[in-house]
């Protein structure tokens, strides 16, 4: 059984290959079922929470994602959330891999949202915002230079000497890129707008928004998150990754779901729908498209299938 660490994982796993096989994967489909989550008592102030995300296709591949949550960790100067993912022979049952999770999830989470822009973004969009200033800020400009020629980027966070941190580790990039403190001027100047955040009221207005714009929200991944206004929700076009992740756990899905904003006959599609042609994505140019993601095991299982298959193929030529 091999054992990919996150560094091995990035060297193989390039967003082209990642966002085309998972196209090709939410064609076919997965088996998935709901997540299953434990309380697990610890000695500390709070419990753990553990985590477990199975999903396998038939005679191919069994993954699960195994998370452990330890509110505590800080004191400690670990992260609270880290994990594991076990992929294993769908024949057998023999273990195949087991693969840094953290890793594994920042990459399949900036590709599920570069394959949703492949349809809903403008074909000639190339200003880039992102709204955040966590890990997941390389990973995402990585995976939409992959769909989209994207000649500017900009950086917004709370704290704009970490935005400037963030920006200071791309090393000659084919774009500029910057960091900024103006959000709203941010947005009105962008073509395509991404947040990952870890906000509870939203940071998007609504009003910001211009016509072609395509909006990507990645955080809000508890019903009481929220990362963009109910104005944004009634202008745009919108779109989840799955319809019964979004509905029970997004907050922008949620909420405005539950105030009467917005219908689920409103969400114009998921992943599934897009990518085997079911329903149209971007219908006109200056449409205004919206994206919510939760995340499901059907990228996971997706992105340590090739993450292994490609592991197999350097081995093979060395």
């Amino acid at each position: 059984m091999r054992t990919i660490p996150g560094a091995e994982l990035r060297s193989v796993l390039h967003y082209p290959m990642l966002i085309e096989r998972m196209r090709q994967t939410f064609r076919a489909g997965v088996s998935a079922p709901v997540r299953h989550q434990h309380r697990v008592e610890t000695y500390g102030e709070n419990d753990a929470t553990l985590l477990l995300t199975p999903a396998w296709q038939v005679n191919q591949s069994i993954g699960v994602k195994i998370v452990t949550v330890f509110p505590d960790n800080g004191a400690q100067d670990l992260p609270a959330v880290q994990g594991v993912y076990l992929l294993m022979d769908g024949k057998t049952g023999v273990p195949q891999a087991l693969i840094d999770g953290t890793a594994l999830t920042k990459r399949r989470t900036a590709a599920a949202s570069a394959l949703a822009a492949s349809y809903l973004a403008q074909p000639d969009a190339d200003r880039l915002l992102v709204v955040g200033a966590g890990a997941l800020v390389p990973e995402l400009v990585e995976a939409y230079t992959a769909v989209r020629r994207i000649k500017q980027v900009l950086v917004w966070g709370r704290n704009l000497d970490k935005a400037k941190r963030v920006v200071s580790r791309f090393h000659r990039p084919k774009f500029k890129i910057e960091a900024t403190d103006d959000l709203e001027g941010a947005v009105r100047g962008a073509h395509i707008i991404t947040c990952a955040t870890l906000a509870n009221e939203p940071l998007i207005k609504g009003d910001w928004l211009q016509p072609g714009q395509h909006l990507d929200l990645i955080g809000g991944f508890t019903p009481d998150m929220r990362e963009a206004d109910d104005d944004c929700v009634r202008r745009a076009r919108v779109f989840v990754d799955t319809r019964e992740g979004a509905c029970q756990e997004a907050g922008d899905i949620v909420q405005p779901l539950r105030d009467g904003v917005l219908t689920e006959d409103d969400i114009a599609g998921d992943l599934f729908d897009l990518t085997r042609g079911e329903r149209a994505g971007r219908r006109f140019y200056d449409q205004i498209t919206l994206f919510k993601s939760v995340g499901t095991a059907l990228e996971d299982l997706c992105a340590a299938q090739l993450a292994v298959e490609m592991v197999l193929h350097n081995d093979s030529i060395r």
